[in-house]
């Protein structure tokens, strides 16, 4: 009863606003803290977008950006659910699909400012872009969500317990099952120009106990990360050795467990190797271990860590690479990886191809809280894709197989530094 209350009290205000919607229609509160981001600001922007929405809106130079998806093309009447905060009256537009509309906003209490419908020709994302006109005050407003009036199911984010991981958009998955016994694992990492997001962690080898890839850190930094968790039961992991200029410290983010890293400025478009070993050292434990090729430093593979994890007695297993954004204001931003060429080796000293990676997705994917995300095989090659907000997005918890190359890696595992 209350959805239905809600969804007559708006589109009675509609209809008084001179705003059509679809006979029938359902109505959906798209919540800004969940589905809306900064994506313009001038220096020193105070705007934000917290557990209530839009705050602290002061410049007419910030843009703030509302996505949510209509799974067909179809009508949609949009308006606002907004007070004003600071200022006695102001006057901000929302602009969708190039064409502008103003609102006046006047009041403290919140009401539901009508924007317009607009016709959607297809399937995909629809983006609402907010920027303030005038103001008399320092203020333009607090915005809380964006109504949507229609008879097309939508997708957006509507778990307000995780809006935090919605923002930070889906992760999405390559696993790769590898043979008995497999010691070490090889995987090649190719980030194409202009997918290489702030925020953005490439991860090759991932495996039970741990992960090694690229990350994008901010904009003068990048980092080769390695690292790997402390037991189940909570026994620490410890340092063996590292590689010259590598970082060791604790883990911080996920877990508890040791955090290995070197800064490298690498390269989008350039492809990298990389290298994982997981051996029992015969007492109860295991040594994992992570190498790093790149072409502009002489085809050198060179060691970032090794790593003991008591308590586990494991060669590789659970192995997978993944693409993830871990800053969540940058959600909104789109990027993609190619991996290739993966192989295993085992213990015996055999090298097997491994042609057929399974595509999967975590929770923010799987519950439908963002749809932008793909996987797959490309240019003889898996891809992994997420954020941006793209239309065509590809079913998860499905295999892909590539083309074999069906050559080795030429390592010489007897040769790799220690």
């Amino acid at each position: 009863m209350k959805r239905r209350s809600l969804m007559l009290s708006t589109l009675a205000l509609l209809a008084a606003a001179g705003v059509s919607a679809t006979a029938g229609a359902a109505d959906y509160r798209v919540a800004l803290a969940g589905n809306a981001f900064v994506t313009q600001a001038p220096a020193n922007a105070t705007e934000e977008i917290n557990d209530g929405g839009l705050a602290n809106w002061t410049s007419p130079a910030t843009v703030t950006s509302i996505w949510f998806r209509m799974a067909t093309a179809g009508s949609a009447t949009l308006a606002l659910d907004a007070r004003l905060a600071g200022s006695s009256t102001s006057r901000i537009r929302a602009t969708v699909a190039g064409k502008d509309y103003d609102l006046t906003l006047s009041g403290s209490a919140q009401a539901t400012y009508p924007i317009g419908t607009i016709a959607v020709t297809a399937p995909g994302y629809v983006r609402v872009d907010l920027k303030g006109v005038n103001k008399d005050g320092g203020y333009f407003g607090d915005v809380a969500a964006l109504r949507v009036t229609t008879d097309v199911p939508l997708n957006y984010a509507n778990d307000a317990e995780n809006y935090y991981w919605s923002r930070r958009g889906p992760s999405v998955h390559m696993g790769y099952k590898v043979p008995a016994n497999t010691e070490y694992f090889y995987n090649e990492v190719t980030v194409p120009p202009g997918q290489d997001k702030i925020g953005s962690y490439f991860m090759a080898n991932g495996f039970v106990g741990g992960y090694l890839g690229i990350q994008v850190n901010g904009a003068h930094e990048r980092r080769v990360l390695f690292s790997v968790w402390d037991a189940d039961s909570g026994a620490k992991t410890t340092l063996v050795n590292k590689g010259a200029d590598v970082v060791d410290n604790g883990f911080g983010g996920e877990g508890t467990g040791g955090q290995s890293y070197l800064v490298y400025d690498w390269v989008a478009g350039h492809t990298y190797r990389f290298l994982t070993r997981a051996r029992p050292d015969g007492a109860g434990n295991t040594d994992f271990s992570a190498w790093f090729l790149a072409p502009e430093k002489g085809n050198r593979w060179r060691l970032i860590a090794t790593w003991k994890r008591p308590q586990t007695t494991t060669y590789h297993a659970g192995v997978y690479s993944f693409v993830e954004n871990f800053i969540d204001t940058n959600g909104y931003l789109g990027r993609s990886v190619r991996f290739g060429n993966q192989w295993a080796r085992d213990t015996a000293g055999k090298w097997t191809e491994i042609a057929t990676a399974r595509f999967t997705g975590d929770a923010t994917a799987a519950n439908g809280q963002r749809k932008d995300y793909a996987g797959g095989v490309d240019g003889g090659q898996f891809y992994l894709r997420n954020g941006g907000f793209f239309a065509d997005y590809v079913n998860i918890n499905q295999n892909f197989t590539r083309p074999a190359t069906a050559t080795p890696p030429a390592v010489d595992v007897n040769s790799l530094p220690q």
